[in-house]
């Protein structure tokens, strides 16, 4: 079984942070090490997470605090990447639940096929359902459609663009797909997003459709830009 690293940027995530350590613990693939960034937290989430993991000894030694100053989610990732040494890398909002067999079904998914450097899947926005498509080239380069809670493998893992505000996902899909790395859909809801907070940031234009007369609209426009200036992307 090969370790995987679970990376968690906390930044003001009390509300959120316990069900997502908690579903964590439930997983039926129990080789991995936890690594939470907090990005200059102000509420009592490190608190909690220091207190979940005191009451979890199994965890104790595959724990890794990391305390920096509010850098942004981007940089709190790269930095908790950097401090593991797993084959697969796995990032996690704070405000996502994963289902009992999130890590066993993307860490088979990748096995079995050797030649793709990330799994992806079907997930919940509260109770929103968000199947996704299959991998594709042509469609990554036109939406953001796959989100960053995948396995990844760490040998082909870019990193994250620390200048960018929004769409750090979309991005890294596109920087691997041009050192020829690819991904692979699972077909399943693998986990739930219990809070809205950075929908925003992610959600691919068809959505804003329903509601163009949002500032979010402007903002998520404006961010599409920049990935598009950055990746010439013919759009």
């Amino acid at each position: 079984m090969n370790l995987i690293d679970i990376i968690i940027p906390v930044f003001n995530n009390d509300n959120t942070i316990i069900p997502c350590l908690g579903s964590i613990a439930k997983q039926t693939y129990q080789k991995f090490r936890i690594i939470v960034v907090n990005d200059g937290s102000t509420d009592s989430s490190i608190a909690k997470v220091k207190k979940w993991i005191s009451g979890h000894d199994q965890y104790r030694t595959r724990f890794t605090l990391i305390e920096q100053e509010n850098k942004g989610a981007p940089v709190a990732r790269n930095i908790g990447a950097k401090a593991g040494e797993a084959d697969f890398i796995i990032f996690l909002d704070a405000d996502i639940v994963m289902q009992p067999e999130m890590l066993t079904s993307m860490h088979e998914t990748l096995m079995a096929n050797q030649e793709v450097s990330y799994a992806y899947s079907s997930f919940k926005l509260e109770k929103k359902l968000f199947k996704l498509w299959k991998f594709d080239p042509k469609r990554l380069k036109k939406m953001p459609y796959i989100h960053t809670s995948s396995l990844i493998r760490r040998k082909d893992f870019t990193g994250f663009d620390p200048k960018l505000k929004r769409f750090q996902d979309w991005d890294l899909w596109l920087t691997m797909l041009e050192d020829s790395k690819i991904g692979i859909h699972i077909p399943k809801v693998l986990f739930t997003i219990t809070a809205k907070g950075n929908m925003s940031s992610w959600l691919p234009s068809f959505a804003y459709r329903l509601m163009p007369w949002t500032k979010e609209v402007d903002k998520y426009n404006e961010a599409r830009s920049v990935i598009i200036r950055k990746h010439k992307l013919d759009h």
